[in-house]
């Protein structure tokens, strides 16, 4: 395998780890927790200031100040909840208004759920003699405290409603005037963090902020169109299903959306209930529950993955353990911030070094390269998951490419740890089955065959391997002979597994592109050494040596000029590798030194290319 120093990577998360770190995340939730009270408001606040920003800096190009702007924001806001509140009471009375004709319906559905959810457990009782039926004791309390309840005391209608709203309105109007106070003050309060953060982290912690501002805006824009789509499409469709009331359950369905998970289960259970006490049957309640299930499912798992993915830089997973954990410390409130919260805590871990891990684990998209993640699958022998992630790669880019980026910094891992003997020898046989299968399956010639990969040739050496397998497709000449002068290439190696596997690799590359490309190794039998087919080469590809490898290197490429005087010689110097001789020390020796396959595609583009 091709060798390298290990790539650059982030310290494992053990290593971040202490008792120190343990003690502080322990403080802060105990303080998310027990000052949820005051901490929910200035969340609540400063999350409306960052949806807000993106209206108030649109109206600040127009040449509104900071007060106007932000009064006119408000006031469209405003409208909107007010609008949609209004929608809701309306229709709710007017549902209110005729429950009283659907009274009969609602009292036979009962019975009916009744009787069938009685009906196992009464079983269960005949079956079972020695269950004690209820005690005497509590069948005479039991319709004594029937009758306490419906004679207790009545309280006062208006003074217990007053008492449910009033805690809600307050914390709203706390709410409004942070948030007004918190717009008023924004450039001060970045100016503060900024302060905060010192002289030399100004730049950083200016993206940061702009970063939290676009994210959060950008989720809370997706969930509305999602939403609002939603709600049309529940409400179109329940109103072609005859469901009276269509309005109302598809405004109901966009606006419980938006508490993440619990908010549909409950707009699903009150539509298929309305369903039940309008209809005697069960026909639309079924028809009603069937048709959100699969507008929900449709949505939840194919749409909100990734249009909130996108939208928030989380993963799907992140987006649903983050409700959880908000959910639990902070309740209803916590559930509805739970996204537009870990947004803001993601971001911060892609500014701040001490709260990396939290951008990594809750990340859209991890940091993990290309490259590593080749090389981890192929430690696992997972060739599917390697082939499933290439051929997307492959549709908008070369196949040089994939090994430049991809193919070859992974084998540049394998090297690396194989030389620090951290993998056993069974990763080391799947490191190399993978790596054949793969180059096998994406070469232009064909698609692998399992079987071949379990000869002998590939445990001892990979590129011999593959190259036995393209000469027993095409011919002992890897092709016909009978092609215009210098119209081949030749990818030539010396007797190592490192060489001969990067040779083969590009020659596959310089096949898929169109060019008569060919591999060989050295030294050629005398018998294969025809002057005659001397004339037919064109240009010459040979690996970079290694330091230990030098001396013979150089013999080699001697060689080679003396026996193909009229080839250019080409040498290809990989980037990740760091036990190599200095450029001065090769550059002399061959006609240039490239840094990628497709320099090499560049290189031998201008001559005629030819294709067997």
């Amino acid at each position: 395998m091709p060798s390298s120093a290990p790539m650059s990577s982030l310290p494992s998360l053990a290593t971040r780890v202490s008792a120190n770190s343990i003690v502080t995340i322990t403080c802060v939730l105990a303080l998310l927790y027990f000052g949820r009270d005051v901490l929910q408001p200035v969340a609540l606040a400063v999350i409306l200031s960052l949806l807000l920003a993106p209206m108030l800096q649109v109206l600040g190009r127009f040449g509104l100040r900071r007060l106007p702007a932000m009064l006119v924001t408000l006031v469209l806001a405003g409208v909107c909840v007010v609008g949609t509140a209004m929608v809701l009471a309306t229709q709710l009375l007017r549902v209110s208004e005729d429950l009283p004709q659907y009274r009969a319906a609602i009292q036979t559905k009962i019975e009916q759920v009744r009787t069938a959810v009685e009906r196992p457990f009464i079983h269960m009782q005949d079956s079972f003699g020695h269950i004690s039926p209820l005690a005497p004791e509590a069948q005479e309390a039991a319709p004594a405290a029937a009758q306490n309840l419906a004679t207790g005391p009545r309280t006062d209608l208006l003074s217990d409603l007053t008492s449910k709203v009033w805690g809600p309105l307050g914390e709203t109007g706390l709410v409004l005037v942070l948030l007004i106070f918190v717009v008023l003050e924004h450039e001060s309060l970045q100016d503060r963090l900024i302060r905060l953060a010192g002289q030399r982290e100004i730049g950083r912690t200016a993206r940061a902020l702009a970063d939290a501002a676009q994210g959060v805006a950008r989720f809370f824009f997706s969930q509305f169109v999602v939403n609002a789509a939603f709600g049309i499409a529940i409400g179109l469709s329940l109103w072609a299903m005859g469901l009276p009331h269509a309005v109302l359950w598809g405004t109901l369905s966009a606006v419980l959306r938006f508490v993440p998970y619990l908010g549909a289960l409950v707009a699903g259970a009150l539509i298929a209930g309305f369903a039940a006490a309008v209809d005697p049957g069960w026909q639309l309640a079924l028809s009603c529950l069937v048709l959100f299930g699969v507008l929900e499912l449709t949505v939840a798992n194919v749409v909100e993955p990734n249009v909130y993915g996108h939208s928030t830089g989380l993963s799907p997973l992140a987006v649903m353990v983050s409700a959880l954990f908000w959910g639990t410390l902070w309740g209803p409130v916590g559930l509805l911030m739970s996204t537009p919260l870990t947004v803001c805590l993601v971001v911060a871990g892609r500014h701040v070094a001490a709260l990396e891990w939290l951008a990594i684990l809750l990340g859209q998209a991890p940091d993990v390269t290309g490259a590593q993640r080749f090389y981890q699958r192929a430690l696992n022998g997972d060739t599917g998951a390697i082939l499933r992630d290439a051929r997307p790669f492959l549709r908008r880019n070369s196949l040089a490419r994939y090994c430049d980026q991809v193919l070859l910094p992974g084998l540049a891992l394998a090297g690396a740890e194989i030389r620090a003997e951290l993998i056993d020898a069974t990763q080391r046989e799947h490191l190399r089955h993978t790596v054949a299968e793969v180059a096998e399956a994406l070469a232009p010639s064909g698609v692998t065959r399992a079987k071949r990969c379990q000869v002998s040739l590939l445990d001892a050496n990979v590129g011999a391997h593959l190259r036995h397998l393209r000469e027993a497709r095409l011919g002992r000449w890897q092709g016909s002979l009978d092609v215009p002068q210098r119209s081949i290439i030749l990818c030539v190696s010396q007797a190592a597994e490192r060489d001969e596997l990067v040779s083969e690799l590009l020659a596959r590359a310089l096949r898929e592109a169109s060019h008569d490309a060919r591999s060989v190794v050295v030294p050629i039998a005398p018998e294969e050494q025809d002057p005659d087919k001397a004339d037919l080469v064109s240009t010459l590809f040979i690996p970079y040596p290694t330091r230990e490898t030098l001396e013979p290197w150089m013999t080699v490429v001697d060689e080679l000029r003396a026996n193909l005087p009229q080839a250019l010689l080409a040498t290809i110097r990989p980037t990740l590798e760091e036990d190599v001789p200095a450029l001065g020390s090769v550059q002399p020796h061959v006609d240039m030194v490239l840094r990628s396959f497709e320099e090499a595609l560049a290189f031998v583009a201008p001559r005629a290319p030819g294709r067997n």
